[in-house]
C-alpha cells in the first residue's frame, strides 16, 4: 500500500509525508527548483532577509514552514502579516527540508529569480564578482556574502559554476543572496563581454600571476571599475578564460602558507578594490 501523503487536519503540524512538505522537498534538487521556479531559504537569517525582500517587492516568499519553537514566532508573525502562508511542521518534517546536520526549523519557499546578466549590470556597477567553474556551493555562497559586504553591485555565475540557489550556497550567503543581483550565464565569454560593455576592467585572481595586489594598488589600477573573475577551486582559470581578461593578479603571501582558499582570496581581492574605490 502506498504511503499517505495528504495533509493532516487543520491545526496539526505537517509531517514529512504531507503533500506540502513533499512538494517543497523537491526544491532541494536543482531540477526541482528549475521546474517549480522556486528555492528554499533555511535558517532565521536567510528567512528574515527573504521576508524583507518580500515586503519590498523584490522577491516573493510563497510559504513558510516552522517548527513549534518560541524563537520562530517573530518570523512566523512577520510572514502572516505579509500575507505569506505559514505552516507548522514537525521536527522531522523540517529536517527533511534541510541539507544540514542540525536543521534550524524554519524554511521559506521563495520565487526563483530569473535575473539576466544584462539586467544585473544595467546600473553599471563599479565592482562585480564573476565565478567561473566554481564547484563548491559553500565557496560560491561565501563569495556572494563577501561581494555584498564589499559593496559589489552584482555577482555573475558563469559556465559550469554551481547553482546559486543550492541549499548550501543559500546558507553560506547568510542572506546576501537577497541583497544584490545574482545572474547566471552558461556562456563564460558572453558574461565577460557583458562586463566589458558595462565599463568594467576584467581582472582574474591567479596565484601564479606576475603582478600582485600591492603593485596594482600603487599604480591606481584597483580604483578602476572592476569585474573580479575567480576560477575553480582545483584548477583556477583556464588559459581560454585568461586570454579574455585585461590582467591577472595574485594575492601576495608574506608568510609560509602555500596558498589561500577561494573564498578567502576572493575576500582579499574584492576588499582591495572596494578600499581603493572608496578612498
Amino acid at each position: 500500500m502506498a504511503e499517505r501523503t495528504s495533509d493532516p487536519r487543520p491545526g496539526t503540524p505537517l509531517t514529512e509525508r504531507s503533500s506540502r512538505v513533499a512538494v517543497a522537498r523537491k526544491l532541494t534538487r536543482r531540477a526541482g527548483r528549475e521546474k517549480a521556479g522556486a528555492f528554499l531559504a533555511e535558517g532565521a537569517q536567510a528567512v528574515g532577509e527573504a521576508l524583507t525582500a518580500h515586503a519590498d517587492d523584490r522577491l516573493r516568499v510563497r510559504e513558510l514552514f516552522v517548527t513549534e519553537q518560541p524563537r520562530h514566532a517573530e518570523l512566523a508573525e512577520r510572514a502572516s502579516l505579509a500575507g505569506v502562508p505559514v505552516h507548522q511542521v514537525t521536527d522531522k518534517a523540517a529536517a527533511s527540508l534541510s541539507e544540514t546536520v542540525t536543521p534550524q526549523g524554519v524554511v521559506a519557499v521563495c520565487d526563483l529569480p530569473r535575473t539576466e546578466t544584462a539586467s544585473a549590470l544595467a546600473g553599471r556597477p563599479s565592482l562585480v564578482a564573476v565565478l567561473v567553474g566554481i564547484a563548491d556551493p559553500g565557496n560560491a555562497g561565501t563569495v556572494v556574502r563577501v561581494a555584498d559586504a564589499a559593496g559589489a553591485g552584482a555577482v555573475l555565475f558563469a559556465g559550469d559554476t554551481v547553482d546559486a540557489y543550492n541549499g548550501k550556497a543559500v546558507r553560506a550567503s547568510t542572506g546576501s543572496l537577497f541583497h544584490l543581483p545574482v545572474a547566471r550565464d552558461r556562456d563564460v565569454s558572453a558574461a565577460l563581454a557583458a562586463c566589458r560593455e558595462a565599463g568594467l576592467r576584467l581582472v582574474g585572481a591567479d596565484g601564479h600571476a606576475t603582478g600582485d595586489l600591492d603593485t596594482a594598488d600603487r599604480a591606481g589600477e584597483l580604483a578602476e571599475p572592476t569585474a573580479w573573475v575567480f576560477g575553480s577551486e582545483a584548477h583556477g582559470l583556464s588559459e581560454e578564460v585568461t586570454a579574455q581578461l585585461d590582467t591577472t593578479l595574485r594575492v601576495p603571501l608574506y608568510g609560509q602558507a602555500e596558498s589561500l582558499n577561494l573564498a578567502t582570496a576572493a575576500a582579499v581581492c574584492l576588499y582591495a578594490s572596494a578600499r581603493a574605490q572608496h578612498r
